[in-house]
């Protein structure tokens, strides 16, 4: 039987939002937790559906510009989740909102939405390094893995990395799938692009699917400059992540159809969490949108 290709539709199919009757706030979507091989949910679903459900709040054309999110419980795979928003204020250059979601009757995440008319003003944005290599110069998470394996790296895992999470993911230096690649440097930087391009979203402006493709793949690789510096790859024999809060700004548009560079950064970790931040550029070194995220990281 012939494998089939990896897909950017996992992506797309997380942001299908369905409309539903609120019942606690102004507005409610459901929307489908996407498959992965461990006992919970990804993140990027929750933030990349609040997203979106936030963005169809807003209907006078104001663009998100940042999201705080906290993560209250670990949400199931392959179920709904319930987004409830609330219409927190709406004014001539800025609104709010607020989203809440909720699985098997209890709130398992909630965030603050910012949009922005947008005006004139200066624009300054900071670059990356020359030195990053070029994507087509590294191998893929599929080609990396190929020849791989140990730990509590299994065949469904593996698979996942190398195809499951709709984006071509390229590390720099290499990845921490299997052991810490390169130096225990707090740094790291991830290229990316959809395995094809992006469908469309219904509810969604192309513009605003790109927005919640940023939400959506950010947290993949956000806390691996702090594994990095601690020497604890994914496959390590009982280690145990999940995110706690996360923070993002979306400082300019631009299309999510081609490479984009992730430079990450670990700050701090202590007491059984880590937090790392990172920047999104388009290969032509715009900043696009800047992340940062806290999250549990016990080793055993």
């Amino acid at each position: 039987m012939t494998p089939t290709p990896p897909t950017s539709a996992v992506f797309t199919a997380a942001v299908a939002l369905k409309p539903d009757r609120p019942e606690h706030f102004d507005l409610a979507f459901t929307a489908t937790t996407q498959p992965c091989p461990w006992p919970k949910a990804y993140g990027g679903d929750l933030v990349a559906q609040a997203a979106a459900a936030a963005m169809r709040s807003v209907t006078d054309g104001k663009s998100l510009h940042s999201m705080h999110s906290y993560f209250l419980r670990p949400a199931d795979i392959g179920s709904e989740v319930r987004y409830e928003v609330e219409v927190v204020r709406d004014g001539r250059g800025y609104s709010t909102r607020q989203v809440r979601g909720y699985q098997n009757g209890k709130p398992l995440y909630v965030c603050l939405a910012g949009f922005a008319a947008g005006e004139a003003g200066a624009d300054f944005h900071t670059e990356f390094g020359e030195d990053v290599p070029d994507p087509e110069d590294l191998p893929s998470s599929a080609e990396y893995l190929a020849e791989r394996g140990g730990g509590s790296m299994t065949e469904e895992s593996k698979a996942y990395w190398s195809g499951g999470r709709g984006f071509d993911m390229r590390h720099v230096p290499g990845p921490v799938y299997l052991t810490v690649e390169g130096e225990r440097l707090p740094h790291q930087a991830v290229w990316l692009r959809p395995f094809d391009p992006l469908r469309p979203v219904d509810g969604l402006t192309d513009a605003q699917r790109d927005l919640a493709a940023l939400a959506y793949v950010c947290d993949y690789t956000i806390l691996e400059p702090v594994l990095r510096v601690l020497d604890l790859p994914w496959a390590r024999p009982g280690l145990v992540t999940a995110s706690l809060d996360h923070a993002m700004w979306f400082h300019r548009p631009g299309p999510v159809d081609g490479w984009l560079l992730y430079v990450q950064e670990a700050v701090a970790a202590d007491a059984g969490r880590g937090l790392g931040t990172g920047r999104f550029f388009t290969r032509d070194h715009r900043h696009l949108a800047t992340v940062v995220q806290e999250g549990l990281i016990r080793p055993t």
